[in-house]
């Protein structure tokens, strides 16, 4: 009866020691890409720039041509500007991607000050939206760029 329970032990001992050597590394391994990447998609600095752009790009259609809703603008802007801001609290690391993604959210509220100042006052929307949109989106891209390589 000892020789099956020193077997038993034996058993045991190997169990806690493949577990410490292989699936805790594992385990460990494993929660620390679920935690980065659940930063760098949902709460990063980008992520936040990227989500306030796209809401701009995809809303701005509704005030392509007069006559303005003043009501509905007055919304759209809030909401975007609302992302802006939330882009750029998240934006507030010293790093080179939350720099370019900072410029592009400056470029976006003097974007909308613009067009909020044209539609308000009936006067023509400036003809170069669409590329300063088209830069702005590029500056995003950069700073996407280099967060993933850890800039």
């Amino acid at each position: 009866m000892d020789v099956n329970r020193l077997i038993k032990w034996i058993v045991i001992v190997a169990i806690i020691f493949v577990a410490w050597k292989y699936a805790l590394p594992w385990a460990k391994h494993q929660m620390q890409g679920h935690a980065i990447s659940g930063v760098s998609t949902d709460n990063s600095c980008v992520a936040a720039a990227q989500r306030a752009s796209e809401a701009w790009g995809s809303g701005l259609h509704s005030f392509a041509n007069p006559p303005y809703d003043l009501g509905a603008w007055s919304t759209f802007r809030d909401d975007v500007e609302k992302k802006i801001a939330t882009a750029e609290f998240q934006c507030r690391a010293s790093s080179q991607s939350c720099d370019a993604a900072r410029s592009a959210m400056a470029d976006l509220k003097n974007l909308i000050a613009e067009l909020d100042a044209a539609i308000t006052n009936g006067s023509p929307v400036p003809d170069d939206a669409v590329q300063r949109q088209e830069a702005i989106d590029t500056k995003i891209e950069a700073a996407a760029e280099l967060a993933r390589s850890g800039k």
